[in-house]
């Protein structure tokens, strides 16, 4: 990988500890997002929590990662990404003190939504740095190892989470999340530098809020904001909503969480090999719903077959890194913040969506005498979710991808 910029001057080690560490702080986001899966069950018996109140408990986060979005972008671009990181980091320590000891829903809700407000801009201010700090040809390769080794959280909240629950319970799991969440500020403090305060004057607050203007203004941002209402919301669904054993929670989700975090690595560099940002992404996406689709037909898999579908799922549906680097390739240099954020906005926007849609949509079903829905109610949410996203791409299809290389005109066979 080649190192320019502020990394060149810290040397080959230096960069390898700044994107250690900014992974780091992406895994105690994706380990956050996706727990309530697990321990759902836990929290349920111990608080009295009905449905409903999982259902928002799961929610708040994602609706509050949205909601804080521009703000955060407005942070990034005018502050820089270090002062972002650090404070998120605090914040997410509180909120997991205040998860851990909740001795109510309300309690419970509000340390959710503290957690989601703390790592609201762990990523896009991960990604901030390397724009600043790599050649733009390496952003997606970057992302993709941001993203495919930051799933790891996600698979800690499986079969991890899980054994941890059973040893420890779920609220001294989540002091020792808040407790490592710590030091990595710690070394966010250390390790990152803002580099781009050399690069001239902070914009004023009334720059900085018109040039949200101006990104919500760029050509294909729309088109793009609805491809990411489905990238992440589509794992995040397949994720939150199947339903066993506390043991059998935790190993089958380990399958997916295992092939996305190879797929987003494999998925990165794509964009350079197919010379376009939106081909890849279009294949993944289509791929996605292809897998949901012949879940919703098929209904009920075997054992063998169930692990197979979550493999591949895992994999197709890893297409973010290179569905970032569309986005951040329609931003200039100073607004990447504000665009970045803008767009996950439709990341974990989408999230919300699909919960608060799914729930919604099962329970229009009737429950069976064991408690439980029937299957149907989940064939017809994955079949809603697979004929989402092919209708998000035909909008996405038509975007402006500056990767691309105009086509040259075909010359006429015949001169007049």
């Amino acid at each position: 990988m080649s190192i320019q910029s502020g990394s060149q001057r810290a040397g080959p080690g230096g960069a390898i500890t700044l994107v250690a560490t900014l992974i780091s702080v992406y895994i105690v986001s994706q380990f956050l997002r996706n727990s309530i899966g697990v321990i759902a069950p836990n929290l349920a018996q111990e608080l009295g929590l009905s449905p409903g109140e999982i259902g928002l408990l799961s929610s708040a986060f994602f609706f509050v990662f949205a909601a804080v979005q521009i703000p955060v972008g407005v942070v990034l671009d005018r502050f820089g990404p270090r002062l972002c990181l650090v404070v998120g980091a605090a914040i997410t320590m509180v909120g997991a003190v205040v998860f851990a000891a909740a001795a109510s829903p309300g309690m419970l809700i509000l340390g959710r939504a503290l957690l989601g407000l703390g790592t609201a801009g762990s990523l896009v201010a991960s990604l901030a740095v390397y724009a600043h700090r790599f050649p733009p040809e390496r952003f997606a390769t970057l992302t993709g190892l941001q993203i495919g080794f930051g799933t790891v959280g996600a698979l800690l909240a499986t079969a991890p989470l899980a054994f941890s629950t059973a040893t420890i319970g779920w609220r001294g799991s989540f002091l020792a999340v808040g407790a490592f969440t710590g030091l990595v500020g710690l070394l966010i403090a250390v390790v990152v530098r803002d580099e781009h305060r050399a690069r001239g004057r902070h914009e004023t607050l009334r720059e900085s809020l018109s040039g949200i203007l101006s990104v919500l203004r760029t050509s294909s941002v729309g088109r793009l904001f609805v491809m990411n209402l489905v990238m992440y919301s589509t794992f995040g669904l397949i994720v939150g909503l199947w339903g066993c054993s506390l043991e059998a929670r935790g190993g089958f989700l380990v399958i997916p969480v295992l092939t996305q975090i190879v797929g987003s690595m494999m998925w990165g560099p794509m964009d350079r090999l197919m010379g376009s940002h939106k081909r890849p992404v279009l294949i993944g996406a289509g791929a996605t719903a292809a897998a949901l689709g012949y879940l919703a037909l098929v209904g009920t898999l075997s054992p063998v077959m169930l692990v197979a579908w979550f493999a591949v799922f895992g994999f197709v549906s890893a297409f973010g890194p290179v569905l970032i680097a569309h986005g951040k390739a329609l931003f200039s240099l100073h607004q990447v913040g504000r665009g970045l954020t803008v767009l996950n906005m439709g990341s974990m926007g989408g999230v919300f969506l699909s919960q608060a849609v799914s729930g919604f949509v099962i329970e229009w079903f009737p429950i069976a005498a064991d408690g439980a829905y029937p299957l149907a109610a989940y064939r017809a949410v994955f079949g809603l979710q697979a004929a989402f996203i092919l209708l998000v791409c035909l909008v996405y299809l038509y975007s402006r991808d500056p990767s691309e290389k105009p086509r040259k005109q075909a010359r006429p066979l015949f001169r007049a």
